[in-house]
């Protein structure tokens, strides 16, 4: 009998096959003492493991590349952190074996993450995987991760770790479900750059049985169990038909009476810049260049070294528009050489702007670089501070790109409710905003971005969020300046429509979802985005308001 379920779409796309099941967690593995002789040689085994799986993390990633390699880099990193490690051999030292030494050590740790005000808790399942993979290792067992299967199927896990999700064969995995998670958990946000359908934080996803043939709709969030042929003819169809209006739709973003809304890219690194060309980016909303400081964890990467990053990106947008967000570190994104280790709530701390206002050194050798990258190229260079909470912030970030020699223009991320309230007294310092709405969610509901728990309150149909939106994009109209959005929020196509209406003047997303969002833009005016927008502002809840929008641009 057909059944329908629903959880969070995070990834456009309709997949219908069978269920097949991430493996299983590595077993805990037994506390049993060791004689005080064997000690030296259990560390050496544990450092062995540590180092081969940290290894495996970061070849994974070179594989991947883009953000994925950003995102395995900074689990490989966790293997390989200095208290953990002293952690694992003083547990060895009185006793135990090398595999219940590690499995312990990650347990404390995994306790002071939930002791940290439970921002991290996003992480735990990148640190629950590298925890298994060494106890695997250590056991001489096979690693935990995706089935063995030479048929197409639809994955179901937990939650899903990076260093799988980032190899997912999208020939074999045609969807993938999980119970925890959230829009913008790192599952989420790799699963839309490899564009496979996916949907997150689906209570019992564990239940479906293995072999079951179910539909995952990425969009609406749906999964139809047991779907009878009618229903997978009907979601087919509409499938084709949504693949037809995407190769009908090339060229700039644009509402259907020429209103135009340029689309862009967020990209990690040089390696997502393909893609983001193909897809027809007009250039980059959001250049996140955090992946250039993970590979050493000790020191900031020389200044020749960046250069040679940014020209990379800058190159492949002749005369178009690249938005750079200055390093981003702290909270989930920590740096053993710039971040606090002791905060009792890193998300609430020094982040952001923040780090880099207490290490100028860093923050100027950043935007020299990027003004050297820049030079001689015909690009638009905008360059934007991370986590700006007032005029304050905003003028002493202006003050260093000028001192910098930065010849760009200079904005202000509006990821802080604060931000979005002051915006035109923001708008005095700076020559744009840029709304992340991933963290402004999370700030607005103090809802944690990664626990799936809330992730009814991560929804970016909320309508207080909206309404925040539409603040910034009102102040940054009067001011004469503009006022974009690279938040998770810009790849919903529906939602694009209401942002636009909203007075956003630009429009930042994943690679996979521009041609969605563009065909979906070209079939409404503008005055139907408005009025979607306005009907979506006057709803109580997220789901009201999708319903809401959906209504007014569908003509009901």
């Amino acid at each position: 009998m057909e059944t329908t379920l629903r959880g969070v779409g995070v990834s456009h796309g309709v997949a219908i096959g069978e269920v097949r099941h991430m493996g299983t967690a590595v077993l805990e593995p037994p506390a049993k003492q060791i004689p005080a002789d064997e000690a030296p040689r259990e560390q050496g085994r544990a450092r062995q493991a540590v180092e081969a799986v940290a290894a495996d993390l970061l070849a994974r990633g070179n594989l991947a590349g883009g953000e994925a390699q950003a995102v395995l880099e900074a689990q490989a990193m966790m293997a390989q952190d200095p208290e953990l490690i002293a952690d694992v051999e003083r547990r060895i030292a009185v006793g135990s074996t090398a595999e219940r030494a590690v499995y312990d050590a990650f347990a404390a740790y995994r306790a002071l993450l939930a002791g940290a005000g439970e921002y991290l808790a996003g992480r735990v399942a990148d640190l629950d995987d590298v925890r298994n993979r060494i106890v695997a290792r250590l056991l001489g067992v096979p690693m935990p991760g995706v089935p063995d299967s030479d048929q197409p199927y639809v994955l179901i896990a937990r939650d899903l770790a990076p260093a799988d999700t980032a190899l997912l064969d999208p020939t074999l995995v045609l969807g993938f479900v999980t119970e925890e998670g959230g829009p913008t958990s790192h599952s989420a946000i790799l699963a839309r750059a490899l564009g496979v359908p996916a949907v997150v934080a689906l209570p019992r996803a564990g239940e479906l049985a293995e072999g079951t043939v179910i539909a995952v709709d990425g969009s609406t969030g749906e999964i139809f169990v047991a779907p009878s042929a009618e229903k997978q003819a009907e979601l087919a169809r509409a499938a084709e038909e949504r693949k037809a209006a995407l190769a009908a739709s090339s060229g700039p973003g644009a509402t259907s009476d020429g209103h135009k809304v340029p689309l862009l890219a967020n990209i990690g690194g040089p390696a997502d810049v393909p893609a983001a060309v193909e897809a027809g980016a007009e250039g980059v909303g959001l250049f996140r260049t955090e992946f250039l400081f993970l590979d050493d964890n000790t020191k900031a990467p020389s200044e020749e070294k960046q250069i040679e990053a940014y020209r990379k990106v800058l190159e492949a947008f002749p005369e178009g528009r690249v938005v750079v967000r200055v390093l981003d570190a702290g909270a989930d994104k920590p740096l053993d050489f710039l971040t606090p280790a002791d905060e009792p709530n890193p998300a609430l701390g020094v982040r952001g702007l923040r780090t880099l206002l207490d290490h100028p050194e860093v923050l100027r050798t950043q935007l020299t670089a990027l003004a050297e990258a820049a030079a001689g190229l015909p690009v638009y260079l905008e360059v934007m501070a991370p986590m700006v909470a007032d005029r304050i912030d905003a003028k002493a970030f202006a003050d260093a790109c000028r001192e910098a020699g930065l010849r760009a223009k200079f904005g202000a991320m509006v990821e802080i409710p604060s931000a979005a309230l002051r915006a035109r007294s923001i708008l005095q310092e700076v020559e744009f905003l840029s709304l992340g709405t991933n963290d402004l969610a999370q700030y607005t509901f103090a809802a944690d971005r990664q626990v799936g728990a809330v992730s009814r309150l991560q929804d970016p149909w909320q309508p207080a969020l909206l309404d925040l939106v539409a603040a910034s994009a009102e102040a940054a109209r009067a001011e004469g300046k503009s006022c974009g959005v690279c938040g998770e929020a810009a790849s919903d196509p529906l939602l694009a429509c209401v942002l636009t209406g909203l007075g956003v003047t630009s429009l930042s997303m994943g690679a996979a979802a521009i041609p969605y969002v563009r065909a979906t833009l070209a079939k409404h005016t503008l005055a139907q985005c408005e009025r979607a927008a306005a009907a979506a502002r006057a709803a109580d809840t997220a789901e009201d308001a999708r319903i809401a929008a959906q209504a007014v641009l569908s003509g009901e």
